[in-house]
């Protein structure tokens, strides 16, 4: 099977639905829709098991409605693990479902470790091109560099090897961030130390312009947004922290190339419980869930063409 480079494979699906918009699969038992978990309690007793239910319903739910809409998913781990077995598997289930809906998956593990750990991780998630390479399936994976370089070069390999990405916590958007990552060291703050290993990395393996080590960078930091887009050319960039994190479009316009292409931006509670939320509550409720996901992933659309240059997709 010929190997399809992840950038390659990212831009073509970013410029065939016409936006950079990145929808998270984050799943809060508390904020499950009645109606599926009312379908869980009817298939199980136990209640992880109803968990995991709900949680593999409503993603593969939300995947139905978004999958025509947007280029790509980012399920958080975290919250599929936190149910043991049950939940991972039903982690697996949702990528594997992804994938045959033709989306790119960006799986949020923030995994790191040293050497063969490190491969092994890969290994696990970096599926690529080909879904069937790896058993999580996914496209790619969020990765920590806290360990140094040569802990991030074998999800490299990996990536490499199967047409797979990573992306790199760089500048991220919670507000403690600025603990660690704005710290100086050698005239400097720690985030842009971790840039330049991540451009180096990302421009050894650029086809079309980028490569397959990408960075994660917080919408909520404009200003260090636009810094690190330009001291990473060569690296995709996630951009989480747009919608209920405060981030706006307008704070991500320098995210994107003139063409609107080397970001996704990532909305998740916005679009995964938009009928919590105005005005979708009022206008759909609980009981149209799947209506208010839709209205709330189109206007995320409308909001990035008409503030950023993804506007000319």
């Amino acid at each position: 099977m010929t190997v399809s480079q992840f950038a390659t494979r990212l831009h073509a699906a970013i410029q065939s639905k016409r936006t950079p918009a990145l929808v998270g699969l984050d799943p809060r038992l508390d904020w499950i829709p009645p109606d599926v978990m009312a379908h869980a309690r009817d298939l199980h007793t136990d209640p992880t098991a109803q968990a995991a239910a709900a949680f593999e319903e409503f993603c593969v739910r939300l995947i139905d409605v978004v999958a025509p809409l947007v280029p790509a998913v980012k399920p958080q781990a975290a919250f599929f693990e936190e149910l043991g077995p049950d939940g991972c598997l039903a982690l697996a289930r949702v990528i594997r479902y992804a994938r045959n809906a033709g989306l790119i998956v960006i799986c949020d593990a923030k995994r790191g470790d040293i050497g063969t750990t490190a491969e092994a991780y890969a290994r696990a998630y970096l599926a690529g091109s080909d879904p069937q390479a790896a058993p999580w399936h996914a496209d790619a994976l969020t990765v920590n560099p806290y360990l140094g370089r040569d802990t991030l070069e074998p999800f490299v390999k990996v990536a490499n090897e199967r047409g797979a990405g990573i992306y790199v916590l760089v500048k991220t958007s919670n507000p403690g961030s600025a603990s660690f990552q704005d710290r100086q060291a050698d005239g400097q703050k720690i985030y842009r130390h971790v840039a330049q290993v991540v451009e180096d990395l990302a421009s050894q393996t650029a086809e079309s312009g980028y490569g397959c080590v990408g960075a994660v960078v917080g919408a909520t930091y404009p200003q260090e947004l636009a810094e690190l887009r330009a001291a990473m050319p060569h690296a995709p960039l996630l951009v989480p922290g747009y919608g209920s994190q405060g981030g706006a479009a307008a704070d991500v316009a320098a995210a994107f190339s003139p063409e609107g292409l080397g970001a996704l931006i990532n909305n998740s509670r916005g679009i995964n419980f938009a009928y919590r939320a105005a005005p979708y509550a009022e206008q759909f409720g609980a009981r149209q869930w799947e209506a208010a996901t839709e209205a709330a992933t189109r206007r995320m659309i409308a909001d990035l063409s008409e503030f950023t240059s993804a506007g000319q997709l």
